[in-house]
């Protein structure tokens, strides 16, 4: 499943509610997303699958920090289970730092950081 289709899923079941999709593979590129997002006050929320800067980028990680602080719930998804796997993968340095973690959840793993951020707002 692409992420193209998950995010029409998601459109789908949130209809009236508008999505913004960001994927990059380059950190700076999703450092300064993350920056505008806090900046601009103009969301409910971020759902976040860093991949493997979420074991690596302490950059990464303070941006994250800042959107939290910025009042902008962030919630970090991971689709297989990084406890179950290599040792350095367990290691996830945005989830201190972020409102909600779903870990091994696979692609369901998107709808319910929405459902999340969805029931924060009510």
């Amino acid at each position: 499943m692409t992420m193209e289709q998950i995010l029409l899923d998601i459109q789908r079941q949130w209809l009236g509610t508008h999505f913004v999709y960001y994927q990059s593979n380059h950190e700076g590129a999703l450092i300064d997303r993350l920056q505008e997002i806090g900046q601009s006050g103009d969301y409910d929320g971020v759902v976040i699958n860093a991949g493997g800067y979420a074991h690596t980028s302490v950059a990464l990680r303070d941006a994250v920090e800042y959107v939290q602080q910025s009042g902008v719930p962030v919630v970090d998804v991971h689709i297989s289970d990084i406890y179950a796997r290599d040792a350095f993968r367990q290691t996830d340095l945005l989830t201190d730092v972020c409102t909600h973690a779903i870990v091994g959840h696979g692609t369901d793993g998107y709808k319910e950081a929405v459902e999340y951020i969805t029931a924060l707002k009510r």
